[in-house]
């Protein structure tokens, strides 16, 4: 069945509006959602302000809809209560409110930082185990769960995106690793929304040359990337930091604060 309504979660932040706009007059009908005002609708748009820890406004906004594209909840690290509210509650809000209106896919917007553990060295697919790096990436392999049931138990189609740096471009050496271009994050929305598939995970990544993630089940559905973060290796390969948990593991950053003893006890 062809997907021609959908429904954006967290439109008003920087990778919801992107999508807005790349999106834009390709499917009969758009509704935008976010806790935060959007710009007005344009021809085609709906926006709705729902916060997803509502279930009764969250149904509401999956009423009529196709395919989900789920970006909202806490999009980085917090307290356990912000990032049970936003990304645990707000989930179940949403996968209800998509199994009780008939949705057919979701997009959903996992994070590296489900796998952040695993060390730089690695080279890991998408059967790798999740080892999260925090209590935001613990909720995301909370969500890749999550899509399991909700795919096996009542066909809802979901491809879970381990976003890596969705930005305009490499800021820093790690990057040059997990950048995704803004170009490319659509066409994997896209692929989401069209592809044959059940329940699969794929990373949220350019085709990078130091790329840690092997995605090639991302290109078997469909995934063309056409962008490189290699094209900015000379500006940004020198700026790294001296913490040598953040340069170790994939998670960069998030895998420092609150670590605590020798860091050799991870495999």
């Amino acid at each position: 069945m062809t997907v021609s309504k959908i429904l954006v979660t967290g439109a008003a932040g920087a990778l919801g509006r992107q999508v807005r706009a790349r999106l834009a007059g390709k499917y009969a009908f758009m509704r935008l959602s976010d806790v935060a005002p959007m710009e007005p609708a344009g021809p085609g748009e709906e926006t709705i302000v729902a916060n997803l820890s509502d279930a009764e406004a969250t149904a509401r906004i999956c009423e009529g809809i196709d395919g989900i594209v789920h970006l909202g909840g806490q999009s980085v690290e917090g307290s356990w209560d912000q990032v049970i509210t936003a990304n645990l509650i707000g989930l179940i809000n949403l996968y209800e409110g998509a199994r009780k209106a008939g949705v057919q896919r979701v997009i959903f917007a996992s994070s590296n930082h489900a796998i952040g553990f695993h060390r730089r060295s690695q080279r890991i697919d998408h059967t790798a185990p999740a080892r999260p790096d925090t209590r935001y990436g613990l909720s995301k392999a909370f969500g890749e769960d999550m899509a399991s049931l909700y795919a096996n138990k009542y066909g809802i189609r979901t491809l879970s995106l381990r976003i890596g740096s969705c930005f305009p471009k490499p800021t820093n050496a790690r990057m040059l690793s997990t950048w995704l271009s803004y170009g490319d994050l659509v066409k994997l929305v896209e692929v989401g929304l069209t592809a044959d598939f059940l329940n699969e995970i794929v990373y949220g990544v350019s085709a990078n040359t130091r790329s840690w993630w092997d995605n090639s089940n991302a290109y078997r559905l469909g995934y063309k990337p056409e962008d490189n973060a290699e094209a900015f290796a000379s500006e940004v390969e020198h700026i790294v930091t001296d913490d040598p948990i953040e340069e170790a593991f994939q998670g960069g950053g998030y895998c420092s604060p609150e670590f605590v003893g020798d860091p050799s006890r991870v495999p």
